[in-house]
């Protein structure tokens, strides 16, 4: 296999590239998402030590620190906020009836104001998909006085074919859950429900449940600043009882906020909560490693390379199984990250730029450690010429087709045709638009201020397998694995395409760090540098 694999590479590639090996990504796989790591969760001593191997890991391939005071850390000061399932309550009263929605069954959610305990009671508002979006005319709220009220919504946005209206198939920014909080709190929201249903949403309940069940990592507040009281989600079943009094239904509220002249809807419904929760300052990092450039004009610039450490910790057992391990998601990619400094540091002669190779905390609690990097970035900005980031890799062997979602609004898209080319890779685009995977990686957090950035993801036609053998693996990964306690290591896994990403990544990686000039999204994108 492994000389299959090679034969596939021109030898003038081979000639520059150290060895990248599958064996190596499967040893720090299979480490990395042990049970002694205890699902990696963010401030707790899995995630400590899961942070401490990968900085000695790339202390090992001979990357310099790049964190603060010589280290490889890079701090990244947090709140965590856990709901105390005992302690909380959710109640709608309508119709003369008092419905109490039951934890993890029926609701799900978090105070923002990172406070012991949080009481909230207002009035309920339908505010549709809650998105105010002027370049594709559409604004939920309408001037409407919707302050100091809890809002009612759906995540996902109006469903569309148009490329020019909110993407068409694929979902924009507006549609994800994280854009819905924000601007219910700059609307004045005192809480947010957001209605699930799985084709809004992109996954079922389960999911919601155990992502939501866990501690959430946010920024922290700084003295005076508001905060939504409660970040929540309710079940399609909660919200139909929940509405049953009103004459509405879940699917005429959809429909509703599926066109243009929607306003926000008063509903007769009172919501009463009280959530009590654990809170606690979170003292996390981000790990980062650099390599130096060999060119004296560029190397002050970088190239950087992102895959997120953290997974969910130890939460609500399934099938007796308490840990979440994380192995795809995201042990893979961190193992990926760490064969590539390795590589990359043991070049004989460098490339033009610098390689700064970062695993991030806190992707699973909303980019957070991404985020803060790019706050807070350790090169500048303006010197950062790309952001290719791995998350979550199936292996499962090699496939035909790659996917890089995001490239072609970059000034890269040629260079990315190329090296794809090079490697026999057919570029397919993102086979489940709908789901607005590029929101939902670390790359995002340095494409929002400005950095071409983009995930580098497997294709879905395996070499050697029937054609629908991805999606049906990705589809039971997606319905039984994901963020759950069995997204475990495999001894009978099979790396060589995670090995072959690596090394496209790599070739990918080399190509942007002796380009001439820094990349740019193109002309008219919203996240071109200003």
């Amino acid at each position: 296999m492994k000389y299959a694999l090679l034969a596939l590479i021109p030898l003038s590639l081979l000639a520059q590239t150290p060895e990248i090996s599958a064996e190596r990504i499967r040893a720090h796989t299979k480490f990395l998402s042990s049970d002694l790591l205890e699902g990696r969760g963010v401030g707790t001593r899995g995630g400590d030590l899961a942070t401490e191997y990968i900085a000695t890991q790339f202390a090992l391939a001979g990357a310099k620190p790049a964190g603060e005071n010589g280290t490889y850390f890079q701090p990244v000061p947090l709140a965590g906020a856990e709901t105390t399932p005992d302690g909380s309550s959710l109640t709608a009263t309508t119709g003369g009836k008092a419905i109490d929605f039951k934890w993890s069954d029926e609701f799900v959610g978090t105070t923002r104001r990172q406070k012991a305990a949080v009481d909230f009671d207002a009035e309920a508002v339908f505010v549709g998909h809650g998105i105010v979006a002027p370049e594709f005319n559409w604004d939920d709220y309408k001037g409407a006085d919707v302050k100091g009220k809890v809002f009612i919504l759906f995540t996902n946005e109006p469903p569309s074919q148009d490329a020019k209206f909110f993407g068409g198939r694929a979902l924009t920014y507006y549609g994800r859950w994280t854009y819905k909080y924000e601007e219910a709190l700059r609307r004045g929201a005192l809480a947010v429900l957001i209605i699930h249903t799985t084709p809004t949403a992109g996954y079922g309940w389960d999911v919601v449940r155990s992502s939501w069940g866990h501690e959430d990592p946010q920024v922290r507040l700084a003295a005076g600043e508001n905060a939504l009281a409660f970040a929540g989600w309710l079940t399609d079943a909660a919200a139909t009882e929940m509405l049953a009094s009103t004459g509405h239904t879940v699917d005429e509220l959809l429909n509703l906020a599926n066109t243009r002249d929607f306003k926000p809807m008063p509903l007769p419904i009172r919501i009463h909560g009280h959530i009590a929760s654990k809170i606690r300052e979170i003292d996390t990092r981000n790990v980062a490693a650099m390599v130096p450039g060999s060119d004296p004009a560029l190397k002050d610039q970088v190239v950087i390379f992102t895959a997120h450490w953290d997974h969910l910790g130890v939460g609500d057992p399934v099938n007796g199984d308490r840990i979440y391990n994380g192995a795809v998601d995201n042990a893979t990619g961190c193992a990926l990250l760490l064969e590539l400094a390795r590589a990359w540091a043991a070049l004989p002669n460098k490339p033009k730029r610098s390689a700064l190779f970062m695993s991030v905390t806190a992707e699973e609690g909303g980019l957070r450690g991404s985020e803060y990097y790019a706050m807070h970035p350790i090169v500048p900005l303006d010197r950062t010429a790309a952001d290719l980031n791995f998350d979550a890799f199936e292996p499962y062997g090699r496939t035909k087709d790659v996917t890089v979602t995001g490239a072609e609004r970059t000034t890269l898209w040629p260079l990315v045709q190329n090296v794809a080319k090079r490697f026999d890779y057919e570029i397919k685009p993102d086979p489940r638009p709908e789901q607005g995977s590029y929101f939902r990686s670390d790359h995002f957090s340095l494409a929002h201020v400005g950095v071409p950035a983009f995930s580098i993801e497997e294709g879905n036609q395996f070499w050697g397998k029937p054609a629908n053998f991805g999606d049906e693996m990705f589809r039971e990964f997606n319905s039984k694995h994901y963020h759950q306690p069995s997204d475990e290591y495999h001894a009978d896994w099979d790396f060589s395409g995670v090995e072959q990403i690596a090394r496209f990544g790599f070739a990918l990686g080399m190509d942007i760090a002796n380009q001439p000039h820094l990349p740019q999204f193109l002309p008219g994108d919203q996240f071109r540098r200003k």
